[in-house]
């Protein structure tokens, strides 16, 4: 891989092309040529030159070299360092022993290895679990094949005959798999690997934490370490054996707090900029409030820390990508709302999932505590309640007005006499808008029962009109949604592929929890 400099790729790109034409041998592969890997390479090469070639061991005089030149005596070279030198700008906490760094070559090594990590090791390690999931897609094929065999009437030979050639075919597939499987799990993701991943996450949370301490210097760290933190907790958490428990890694609870720290606290950080990463955050803290485990791993952060994370996602949904954040605070809720115990909606459960592992077919597993954190930031500041629940109640408005034109356009082609298809994005996105419609509702449900003197404490300003925009809304969501034979009713009695989680029941019973609980509420308080 020497060849893998940038100076390079302009001599590559200039080759003419019938060279890349012939057999294809000649012509490299696009993420060969990338830029980042070429400096990952280029960092792993002068490092390990570096370290095999000896080093003239420092003087005690040269250890520790203090230059106080004056402002307008201070070069180039002064400030950004050269030939060995480390100049002035050397990024270090103020807290930080002021002791020179000997061995530059092992910091650009560890570089090199989360940079290759992030940009390839990840992604092979998740195309393994594909012969994992192919052995038990084939073994449920040879079991289904037996129970036909075992069916077959003696009067068909010819059924028993294709048959059993199906039978021999899934069980030479299953055999081939399960050595594959068997080579995989002592080869890839064995004990070794897997503490090899777990070391790489331990040092991206303590390179995130250091840089974090710098203050604004944050904001100049590679996102590839925030990238492989996430990652390499996924691929432990998802990737490897059950044989190699994650439970038993030196450590695991303590790391798993310091990553549900940082999660919490830089999922809204304004230091980090790029949306990309801003939306793997996210999304990594949606999932991670998903299990148990790590959801008791966000409750054991700092109280400071969990009461900024809550205030973070109470922020207006306005001007913000506000689904993700909508959905945190429906699982913090998911288990004890009105009829939202189920981790299926029950009409589904003849059906069997594509995934059981996703993060949202997981049993509800709320966080009392940090429920009450949500009570206490909407009590106390009243501003902040009252622009949270105005934006909430804008964005049911806007979601379950697009729902209803979706389903309107869909019964019109549903009806034509011609024969037609409906786009699959559209009925995506039709379910899409009816599934944020109803979490929207939970997120409302879960307010009033939490806070209920937000809707009916006449003394507080916001409270009335709250209230009237509420029932306005909830009537809108009956009128359209209880009729009988009307648009709606007619929609879900299609049974569309793609239109399965609409349906009658987890609207009305998110509904039915908001108006119990103003009844139930209004009597205490009237």
């Amino acid at each position: 891989m020497d060849d893998l400099d940038e100076d390079e790729e302009t001599g590559a790109a200039q080759r003419p092309s019938g060279a890349v034409a012939m057999g294809g041998a000649l012509a490299r592969p696009s993420w060969l040529s990338s830029p980042t890997l070429g400096r990952a390479n280029r960092f792993l090469s002068t490092a390990a030159v570096s370290l095999m070639t000896p080093r003239r061991p420092l003087a005690p005089p040269e250890k520790v070299k203090v230059r106080t030149l004056a402002v307008e005596q201070r070069t180039e070279e002064d400030i950004e360092g050269s030939h060995g030198n480390d100049g002035l700008l050397l990024g270090r906490p103020l807290e930080e022993p002021d002791q020179p760094i000997t061995e530059k070559s092992l910091l650009e090594i560890l570089d090199g290895v989360v940079m290759m990590y992030n940009l390839s090791v990840h992604q092979q390690l998740g195309k393994m679990v594909v012969v994992s999931d192919d052995v038990h897609e084939y073994a449920v094929a040879l079991k289904d094949t037996d129970e036909k065999i075992a069916r077959c009437p003696s009067r068909r030979p010819d059924i028993l005959e294709e048959l059993q050639k199906s039978q021999k075919v899934f069980a030479e597939k299953l055999n081939h798999l399960s050595r594959r499987l068997a080579w995989i799990n002592a080869t890839i993701y064995s004990k070794e690997k897997m503490l090899d991943v777990y070391w790489l996450l331990r040092v991206c949370i303590r390179t995130i934490e250091h840089a974090d301490s710098t203050g604004s210097l944050f904001a100049f760290m590679p996102e590839f370490y925030l990238n492989v933190a996430m990652n390499s907790y996924s691929a432990l958490k998802n990737y490897f054996s059950p044989s190699n428990c994650m439970e038993e890694l030196p450590g695991y609870e303590d790391t798993l707090t310091q990553l549900a720290a940082i999660l919490a606290k830089h999922f809204a950080d304004p230091r980090i900029v790029g949306t990309d990463i801003k939306d793997s955050l996210m999304q990594a803290l949606a999932s991670y409030v998903c299990y148990p485990q790590s959801l008791r791993a966000v409750e054991r952060i700092p109280e400071e820390q969990r009461m900024a994370m809550m205030r973070n996602l109470l922020a207006p949904y306005e001007q913000r990508p506000w689904a993700q954040t909508n959905w945190i605070l429906v699982r913090l809720w998911r288990g004890c709302g009105f009829g939202y115990r189920y981790t299926r909606l029950p009409h589904l459960l003849k059906t069997k999932p594509e995934d059981a592992n996703l993060p949202s077919l997981q049993k509800p597993c709320p966080s009392l505590l940090l429920q009450r954190h949500m009570a206490e930031l909407l009590s106390q500041d009243k501003d902040m309640a009252a622009s949270f629940l105005n934006s909430v109640l804008n964005q049911l408005n806007w979601a379950f007005s697009e729902f209803i034109g979706m389903i309107q356009e869909i019964q019109q082609a549903a009806e034509r006499p011609e024969r037609n298809f409906v786009d699959t994005r559209q009925l995506k996105v039709c379910a899409t808008c009816f599934d944020l419609s109803v979490s929207l509702l939970r997120v409302l449900e879960m307010t009033i029962t939490l806070v209920p003197e937000i809707f009916l404490d006449w003394t507080r300003p916001s409270a009335e009109l709250l209230l009237r925009r509420l029932a306005q809304l909830l009537n809108q969501v009956l009128n359209r949604v209880t009729a009988e034979r009307n648009l709606f009713d007619r929609v879900v009695n299609l049974r569309l592929p793609g239109l399965e989680s609409v349906d009658h029941y987890p609207i009305l019973v998110a509904v039915t929890g908001i108006l119990v609980r103003i009844l139930v509420d209004s009597d205490k308080q009237g």
